[in-house]
């Protein structure tokens, strides 16, 4: 299946979703999800797949549920989830490494009838991770390196921001007085962009407009890729 774009009826079959989240109505409109959401997501992993392997050779684009796409039913030991046991959002993962996909650096989206939020990097750190990035850091020529990296996907001016600090107290090793310190209080480490949910809608221009974006934000997909290495060799 090439893929041509979602069908215009996406979004708001994902706003309705909301008002009738439970399994037994998602069950009564399985067909639906499948033609609308699943079956353009796998086209999308392909084809968004190949772009991406000109950017990052070894980047993982699989069409599969627990690879590049997600389950639609929330993990029951998530909060809410019992109550809103069906997503209403969208996602999907192109990541890069040998380790867990949401522990390896990655190119990343997710949409829903608000936004399309697209971002590269880690989004939050698992403690191994988490450990490995703090180690990296530490030295001053890599904290240095992050923050110029940070500073001019940033300097674009193209609305790419990176996520916040999540941590207020410094941890071992880490003080004040260090060049960049702050960097040391993040929960993970990516930048990210919202779009217009629509956009989704125009196969061609959706591929086009990623693509930019990720090749805007590699030199961070990079760094982190070299983290996760951290990780597998410890």
């Amino acid at each position: 299946m090439e893929f041509q774009g979602f069908s215009k009826k996406t979004l708001p079959f994902l706003a309705t979703i909301r008002q009738n989240n439970n399994k037994e109505w998602f069950a009564a409109h399985k067909k639906e999800y499948e033609e609308l959401i699943l079956e353009p997501s796998r086209a999308f992993v392909v084809e968004m797949g190949e772009h991406l392997q000109a950017l990052e050779p070894t980047i993982h684009a699989e069409p599969k549920i627990n690879k590049s796409l997600y389950r639609i039913y929330r993990d029951s030991r998530r909060p809410n989830a019992l109550a809103m046991p069906i997503k209403e959002r969208i996602g999907v993962i192109f990541w890069q490494g040998s380790g867990k996909r949401m522990q390896s650096s990655s190119f990343y989206l997710h949409f829903s009838p608000e936004e399309l939020y697209v971002a590269v990097g880690v989004r939050w750190f698992e403690k191994p991770m988490l450990d490995a990035f703090r180690e990296t850091i530490k030295n001053d020529e890599k904290r240095q390196e992050l923050w110029d990296i940070l500073r001019k996907i940033k300097g674009m001016n193209k609305g790419y921001t990176h996520l916040e600090k999540g941590y207020k107290r410094y941890p071992k090793g880490f003080s004040a007085d260090m060049p960049h310190a702050d960097l040391s209080l993040y929960k993970g480490m990516a930048t990210y962009k919202l779009l217009d949910p629509h956009l989704i809608e125009d196969g061609e221009k959706l591929i086009d407009t990623l693509y930019k974006i990720y090749e805007d934000m590699l030199p961070l997909q990079q760094f982190m890729y070299e983290v996760s290495l951290r990780v597998a060799n410890d």
